[in-house]
């Protein structure tokens, strides 16, 4: 039978997702990763809560702008007047066209995608929500594509705290302004977030006494030994 695999297809890329509580430093291993896999020759884009654009395609980068000013540029106050099943449909929809338009393409030329802001910190926020069902949660998020590595950076609450130094109503719960609400949230969104990495075998780095170049070395390390990506 021939062969219908396209002659000189390139090799799928990588994805590499970057979980954790507010205050773990998500962001900044992520554009450190970015950039040293395109230093050591690996082409990699790097998507986070703000990434819109669809190369070759205005309107579709145009339309996934609009949803982004939706989703995540929206005044608190109406945010919260539309209620919480309103905002995980939005945020389903978000991520739905991100991982179709951007990631999904991204992969298929073989280009790695190093994945900032993912949907399981949204599925931890709502599993400690009695007002929304687990359930519905997991099936809105469950089409999106499996990442090949999911770095689960672990940091206490307090630490995340003094690390941030300020935070928002919603990385509480919209619970209280106080720094207790914020620890007693996030230690609550943390312990949801060890389930996922338990049943999907997330690397778990313990990052609460590491500091940015020891957690950045750690993540290289894991590229080279599970993706080998060598950097």
């Amino acid at each position: 039978m021939p062969s219908t695999a396209t002659p000189n297809a390139p090799t799928r890329g990588r994805e590499i997702t970057i979980v954790g509580i507010d205050g773990a430093g998500k962001s900044t291993l992520a554009a450190r990763l970015h950039q040293a896999l395109n230093d050591a020759g690996h082409k990699t884009i790097l998507v986070g809560k703000h990434t819109t654009d669809v190369p070759a395609d205005l309107e579709l980068a145009a339309y996934v702008d609009q949803l982004n000013t939706l989703v995540y540029r929206r005044d608190a106050r109406v945010a919260q007047e539309c209620g919480d099943h309103y905002w995980l449909l939005a945020l389903a929809a978000w991520y739905t066209l991100q991982d179709k338009l951007v990631i999904q393409p991204a992969l298929a030329a073989g280009t790695h995608v190093i994945l900032d802001n993912a949907h399981h910190k949204i599925l931890a926020r709502y599993a400690v929500n009695p007002e929304v069902s687990t359930e519905l949660a997991e099936q809105v998020f469950a089409h999106l594509t499996e990442p090949d590595l999911v770095f689960f950076l672990h940091i206490d609450a307090h630490t995340a705290l003094t690390r941030k130094g300020e935070f928002s109503s919603l990385e509480t719960g919209h619970s209280g302004g106080a720094d207790e609400d914020f620890v007693r949230y996030q230690d609550t969104v943390l312990a949801t977030l060890r389930e996922h990495a338990d049943r999907g075998g997330w690397l778990s780095m313990d990052v609460t006494d590491m500091d940015r170049d020891q957690v950045f070395h750690t993540a290289a390390q894991a590229l080279t030994d599970r993706l080998q990506l060598p950097l």
